[in-house]
């Protein structure tokens, strides 16, 4: 019989010195969000949102 594991990624943030906002709230880090790219779309429902890295390092979230 096979035995496969799977890992989840952690859900901590890749920083400690920024502190988790809960223990019970998940938090994802921007870097694997968008994975190298400057942008990313995402679907919420039936709506189409944009999140964009900007070149000041901060994060725009547009519909």
């Amino acid at each position: 019989m096979n035995v496969h594991r799977l890992t989840l990624p952690h859900a901590e943030p890749s920083h400690p010195a920024i502190p988790a906002p809960h223990a019970a709230e998940p938090v994802l880090d921007s870097e694997r969000l968008l994975q190298g790219r400057r942008e990313i779309l995402i679907r919420h429902g039936d709506k189409l949102y944009r999140l964009r890295h900007t070149s000041n390092d901060k994060l725009i979230l547009t519909k």
